[in-house]
């Protein structure tokens, strides 16, 4: 592919006439690792909602994977494009009573259609696949066992595995250790990066504590707009503080993260 992976100009987001995402220009390289961070409503999810077609803008330039976004790509287009595009987001998506396994292969729909997506009858190849993406991410003995019998850690496990079934050239990680516990989290940041091998990866961040394990560029958004785009290791207190200090009128309370220690310690408290 020639050209960045994500290309922004110009772009604003409305909802009721009020602006929730304001980006002039932004651009990420293919196979850049970017970790998106900001307060709660700073318009994280709705730049994921952006690259993937969900959210159209008010006005501006939206190019994902070379492709650009707006009324004339058709319906055909619009899902070649999402088959190019793994997401990991916080909710766990995965369907309660099917196994690991049956979760992995849904990667698959993108190139299994028909009476053996209906049925879930998948090729040979791609159950072997499949079980090798569980393999990677160390949940192939768990491969028979139901997603809603498994803990949030296996369960995020299975996300990745079935992102890794996919084999997307741009992955959105929307929060993907929320609700696991550090060891886990670490764990899961790890096997992100392993997967997005050759892929661009885009990571929402809860914890400042993991950008150094998934991103060497961090994007901070306020407020719907870029506060700072800058390279992992310059990211540390006073940008962080300066992002998430309250805003006018509204208590500390409305914002929910830890702050800050050092980045680099807490590098060191991963490691």
């Amino acid at each position: 592919m020639t050209g960045p992976s994500i290309l922004l100009k110009d772009v604003c987001c409305q909802i009721g006439g009020q602006t929730i995402l304001d980006i002039p220009t932004l651009t990420v390289a293919h196979g850049e690792r970017v970790a998106i961070i900001g307060h709660n409503g700073a318009g994280k999810s709705t730049l994921f909602k952006l690259l993937t077609g969900f959210m159209r803008p008010a006005h501006g330039e939206v190019q994902v994977l070379g492709r650009p976004l707006g009324a004339s790509l058709d319906a055909k287009q619009w899902r070649l494009m999402r088959q190019e595009i793994g997401q990991v987001l916080q909710g766990l998506h995965l369907v309660g009573r099917l196994s690991a396994l049956d979760n992995v292969l849904i990667g698959a729909l993108g190139r299994v259609s028909g009476w053996r997506s209906w049925t879930r009858f998948f090729p040979v190849a791609e159950i072997q696949r499949a079980e090798a993406a569980l393999q990677q991410v160390g949940m192939l003995a768990r491969a028979t066992a139901r997603a809603d019998q498994l803990s949030g850690g296996e369960r995020q496990k299975v996300g990745v595995a079935r992102m890794l079934m996919q084999g997307p050239r741009l992955i959105l990680a929307d929060e993907p250790t929320a609700a696991l516990d550090p060891t886990a989290a670490a764990e899961i940041c790890r096997l992100l990066v392993d997967a997005a091998a050759g892929a661009t990866l885009l990571t929402v961040v809860h914890n400042p504590a993991l950008l150094p394990v998934l991103a060497d560029r961090v994007i901070g958004l306020r407020q719907g707009r870029v506060a700072f785009d800058l390279p992992t290791q310059q990211v540390g207190d006073r940008q962080l503080g300066a992002l998430y200090k309250p805003l006018a009128n509204e208590p500390p309370a409305h914002w929910q993260v830890d702050l800050p220690v050092p980045v680099q310690k807490e590098k060191r408290m991963l490691q």
